[in-house]
C-alpha cells in the first residue's frame, strides 16, 4: 500500500473540539505512524486547557493570526510565519488573544494523537461556528486524553 497522500485545500475530516476546529490533513495510519498533521482554527479566546503529552512532541507553524503559548517557564507570542516546538513531557497550553481566527499547522510526532481530536470532537457542520468548550465535558476530555498518554489536570478554580 502506498503512503502517498494528497489532501486538497479546504478538505480533510474536520471536528470541533475544545471550542476550536481541527482538520485532519495526515493521520498515523497514512504516514506509517511517523506523524500526524492537523490544521487548527482557533477563534478569539479559544485554545485548549493546560495539558502534557507523554508520548508525542508537538510543533506549530502559524498560518494566520496570533497564538500565545504557555509552558511552566515560557511565554511565547507567535504570529503568522512563526514556528513553535513543544517537546513531550512539558505542560503547555495555547490561546488566541486576537480578534480574528488564528490558523496553525500542528505536527504531532509520532502520529496517533490526532485520533484524540476525532474521539472527543463533534463533526463540523458547514456554515456554523465551533461551540465554546463546555466545562461539563472536561471529565470526558481528561479521560480520553489519558488513554492517549496525555495528562489534563483539573481546572484551577482557586
Amino acid at each position: 500500500m502506498s503512503l502517498v497522500r494528497h489532501v486538497p485545500a479546504g478538505t480533510g475530516a474536520s471536528v470541533w473540539a475544545v471550542g476550536d476546529t481541527y482538520t485532519m490533513k495526515a493521520e498515523a495510519a497514512q504516514t506509517g505512524g511517523l506523524f500526524g498533521l492537523i490544521e487548527a482554527s482557533v477563534p478569539p479566546g479559544g485554545g485548549p486547557p493546560p495539558h502534557t503529552h507523554t508520548r508525542e512532541d508537538e510543533a506549530f507553524y502559524l498560518l494566520d493570526g496570533v497564538l500565545e503559548f504557555h509552558t511552566e517557564d515560557r511565554f511565547i507570542r507567535a504570529a503568522a510565519g512563526d514556528f513553535v516546538y513543544l517537546p513531550r513531557g512539558i505542560q503547555h497550553w495555547f490561546g488566541n488573544p486576537g480578534e480574528s481566527v488564528a490558523r496553525a499547522l500542528m505536527i504531532i510526532t509520532p502520529g496517533g494523537m490526532e485520533s484524540f481530536f476525532t474521539e472527543i470532537g463533534t463533526p463540523v457542520r458547514a456554515g456554523e461556528l465551533a461551540p465554546a468548550m463546555d466545562p461539563e465535558e472536561f471529565g470526558k476530555i481528561a479521560a480520553v486524553a489519558a488513554a492517549y498518554g496525555s495528562i489534563v489536570p483539573p481546572p484551577d478554580h482557586g
